[in-house]
């Protein structure tokens, strides 16, 4: 009898436990927040109230040039064309120029702008409307010296591939307030960026929460329509057997990427309803599209991003970047400069004011700047000629700017010495950004942590304070 009742419970084991430890996965995933019957993307509380909502990332891919847009160095004229001392650049690490490269002063005219006497460029004169709404960081250091650790190490904290970027941080803690859009949404213009899709990875987050990229020329999203023949009803049914059979899968194996893609799947059914809104700005009026310069070159691209961006805000969605890419000004840095800043200072600008006019800065943090800056000295790629000269990477003293979202705008943080080698005053490093970005949310950094590989993770990393000086 005994013999008989251990085969009885082997075989009760091998027939049943497997139901058993689904049912028991399944009560461990509820309490994880993966189980089918929740939602990763639903709105989550913050760890303290914060004061933006949102989050509009401007990413100027490449590396702007900080000494010919917003920290005037006119000492560099007195070395254009010369090496300069030794004593400036004796630490100096670049990525091509060797440091007894002659020093390139900029043509750039600088001006006093708003109360605050923020000193701007006449590269980016519409901008000088809004000195008093900006914080500007002119004390900015990163750890990379190329463009693609340098984009790892600004998006995840880490020079390593493979991290959660920004974005994705910003969803997996707060979820998003919209459920019939992405909470992180990548809106792209320029010619690639060296980071590609790593800037708005999930990472080994669940890959619910990584950025959805929408298309930077024709339509923004495809298929949002149903094809020929297939009725909403048709379509909703098709659905419900998929979801029913992933919900299955999940149940038995427990990988959150099978709630990850249930969840994709019912939002995009959802974004068929509210893209095609999203994308309509024929309910614009045509003194927002002349604000933004929307139908005109050669603003229209960046001014089409800015102008979505601020539509997705209202609607709720957590976190955008807009990528703009080709900063990256190595040669012919006067014209290339004043390329890119014709086609995004206008846009830029018109997006601070738009959302100032709408009672929507207070709640939307904008984010401006590359993963590094340029040199004071020359890079000549073309010895014939001199004058195509650019300015090589730069990972210590460069700008960034913030505004809105809890910021306290009209003043200037950090300085860099007279040529604009180092920096003298107030460093902020990149994990320092992060930080305040997420302090700004209402999450703090320490907290935001996820388990992988056997450790807790976070976007900045064992590092980074919250810059306290920029805080409204």
């Amino acid at each position: 009898m005994e013999q008989l009742n251990a085969l009885r419970r082997r075989q009760f084991l091998k027939n049943w436990a497997y139901g058993l430890g689904s049912m028991a996965l399944g009560d461990l995933l509820v309490k994880d927040g993966y189980a089918a019957s929740s939602n990763p993307l639903a709105p989550k509380a913050p760890h303290f109230k914060g004061k933006a909502k949102s989050v509009i990332f401007l990413f100027m891919e490449g590396g702007p040039s900080q000494m010919d847009l917003f920290d005037p160095k006119p000492a560099l004229m007195k070395y254009h064309g010369k090496p300069v001392p030794t004593e400036f650049t004796k630490d100096l690490k670049l990525a091509f120029t060797k440091p007894n490269a002659a020093a390139l002063g900029s043509p750039r005219v600088f001006r006093p702008c708003g109360q605050s006497g923020m000193m701007m460029s006449d590269y980016i004169p519409h901008m000088h409307d809004l000195a008093d709404d900006i914080c500007l960081v002119r004390s900015m250091h990163t750890e990379a010296v190329n463009h693609h650790p340098g984009q790892l190490f600004l998006f995840t904290g880490s020079v390593q591939f493979g991290r959660p970027t920004m974005g994705a941080w910003s969803v997996y803690g707060l979820g998003s307030e919209s459920q019939n859009l992405p909470g992180f949404v990548v809106l792209s213009s320029g010619v690639g960026t060296s980071g590609g899709a790593s800037n708005f990875m999930s990472g080994f987050l669940p890959s619910t929460y990584q950025g959805t990229q929408f298309r930077s020329g024709g339509e923004p999203i495809l298929y949002l329509s149903n094809p020929e023949g297939i009725s909403p009803a048709t379509q909703r049914a098709g659905l419900d057997a998929i979801k029913e059979l992933n919900e299955s899968h999940l149940a038995a194996v427990g990988d959150p990427e099978i709630e990850a893609r249930i969840q994709s799947y019912e939002l995009a059914y959802r974004m068929q309803t509210s893209a095609p809104e999203l994308l309509d700005f024929s309910k614009e009026s045509k003194a927002t599209l002349d604000l933004y310069g929307i139908g005109k070159e050669p603003t229209n691209q960046y001014a089409t991003n800015a102008l979505l961006a601020r539509r997705m805000v209202e609607r709720g969605v957590r976190f955008v970047l807009m990528m703009d890419a080709s900063w990256d000004t190595h040669t012919n840095l006067n014209s290339a400069l004043k390329k890119k800043t014709d086609a995004t200072d206008q846009p830029v600008a018109a997006l601070l004011k738009d959302l100032k006019q709408r009672g929507l800065l207070d709640e939307t943090l904008v984010v401006w700047g590359g993963e590094f800056g340029r040199t004071p000295i020359s890079e000549i790629r073309n010895t014939s000629d001199p004058e195509n000269a650019g300015r090589d990477h730069h990972p210590s003293g460069y700008s960034m700017w913030l505004a809105g979202g809890g910021i306290k705008g009209g003043q200037v943080i950090g300085e860099t010495d007279e040529l604009g080698f180092t920096i003298t005053k107030d460093k902020v490093e990149v994990h320092d950004l992060q930080a305040t970005i997420l302090h700004c949310l209402g999450l703090d950094h320490h907290k935001l942590t996820y388990r992988h590989m056997g450790r807790d993770f976070r976007l900045t990393d064992v590092h980074g304070n919250v810059v306290k000086a920029m805080l409204a």
